[in-house]
């Protein structure tokens, strides 16, 4: 060991901005999509940005579905193979089968 204590210096991080008041808020020069805009427009515009999840209306109509199921390993092992990417082409399989098999 180099007798060096790890963690023993405070770390601070240069990029570290202080919190910003409503009045900083409402006294700032507020840019959306490279225009000027009124301090309440632009706050908006940080609020819905900060919003968790995908924008509305990103995401498409028919969206796959997570579910639990149980393949022989086998057939696992024989997608797998194929690469990044087998679950996708495992899902047309799927599709192309059941082209073939309309369901009765």
């Amino acid at each position: 060991m180099s007798g060096k204590k790890r963690g023993s210096a405070e770390w601070t991080d240069k990029d570290d901005a202080p919190d910003l008041s409503g009045a900083d808020l409402s006294e700032a020069v507020w840019h959306v999509g490279g225009k000027v805009v009124a301090p309440d427009e632009g706050i908006a515009a940080m609020r819905e940005a900060a919003r968790r999840g995908r924008p509305i209306g990103s995401t498409k109509s028919e969206t796959k579905q997570a579910v639990t199921i149980r393949y022989s390993p086998e057939v696992l092992a024989a997608f797998r193979s194929l690469g990044a990417g087998w679950q996708a082409r495992m899902n047309d399989a799927l599709k192309e089968w059941l082209r073939e098999h309309p369901p009765t």
